[in-house]
């Protein structure tokens, strides 16, 4: 089976999501990875020499150059004539581009997968993450997103791919990039911090937020998290949203703080290897999740934890 393999990039580097379904595609046969954007040659360099990789198509075209969904999915749809299966990280991205693909090949995605299982068997989360369903497809193609903390980061060095250079559609002109705002921050990643403070709508407000987590974040050289409820509130912004419809984050260390732990929340974080959580109410659910527990108010805590820090 040959499966392509779309990467996450920025025109200059590779995002990790992509190393760890180089890792799920490696499982199910042959790695080739698409890189499309405009400018990214480089991208495609350091795609070639990710473990396992045997061939990089490189699509560079200003069509291409901000990844929009419609004609990023065109060019892969048109590839998959040469391949038996097209696997996306479950990046914001991913989950943009692979259904169209799906679509335009007419065959049904497989979302999210934890595991491969077999030829065309995967394992997949339900109910919030409560139940692991295992599927298996009967479509001649397959279209795969996989949850990137299921899967070992594939290695970045040892691999020495072929890169080729291919061109394709480049949509429909339904869309067009118009700008856009990126938050930018000296704090890790959320989806690669080995470390991740996280802050619930108990703060009560956004300078409480920022006045209580920030400092203990940069003690522990942390990414800032929030539930969806603390987003919502406007206490942080959308890019911080850790949670079935946030991010899925799997840290060395994840601090839940004020955070009552919601199943929805939980899904997103669950995976992480040690979990703290500071609540005021001790029968919290996600006491029950916690390798370590603290009940007390955040407000007198949290500047207690970061002073002694």
């Amino acid at each position: 089976m040959k499966t392509l393999v779309l990467v996450e990039h920025d025109n200059a580097s590779m995002k990790d999501a992509t190393l760890a379904a180089v890792t799920a595609a490696s499982q199910m046969g042959e790695v080739h990875m698409l890189v499309a954007g405009s400018g990214c040659t480089a991208v495609g360099e350091k795609a070639a020499k990710v473990a396992g990789v045997g061939k990089v198509h490189v699509a560079d075209d200003p069509a291409y150059a901000h990844m929009l969904p419609e004609a990023v999915a065109a060019l892969a749809a048109d590839l998959m004539g040469h391949h038996d299966a097209f696997v996306a990280p479950a990046t914001t991205n991913g989950k943009n581009i692979a259904p169209r693909v799906a679509a335009l090949l007419d065959v049904m995605q497989i979302s999210d997968i934890l595991s491969v299982e077999g030829d065309k068997t995967f394992t997949r989360p339900i109910y919030a993450g409560n139940a692991i369903a295992t599927v298996q497809s009967s479509d001649d193609k397959l279209v795969v997103t996989v949850r990137g903390t299921a899967f070992d980061k594939a290695e970045t060095e040892g691999g020495s791919g072929e890169v080729e250079a291919v061109s394709g559609p480049t949509g429909n002109g339904l869309s067009e990039f118009v700008s856009q705002d990126l938050a930018k921050s000296d704090r890790p990643e959320l989806t690669s911090a080995k470390v991740i403070v996280s802050g619930g709508r108990a703060f009560g407000s956004e300078e409480k937020f920022h006045e209580l987590l920030d400092p203990l974040a940069d003690k522990l050289n942390a990414g800032v998290g929030a539930s969806r409820a603390a987003v919502d509130a406007g206490y942080a912004p959308n890019d911080y949203q850790v949670g079935q419809t946030g991010k899925i984050v799997a840290p060395e260390v994840y601090i839940a703080i004020g955070i009552s732990g919601a199943i929805q929340h939980l899904a997103g974080m669950k995976d992480s290897k040690t979990i703290v959580a500071i609540n005021k109410d001790e029968d919290a659910p996600i006491f029950q999740v916690a390798d370590l527990g603290l009940v007390g108010d955040l407000f007198k805590l949290v500047p207690e934890l970061t002073e002694k820090l």
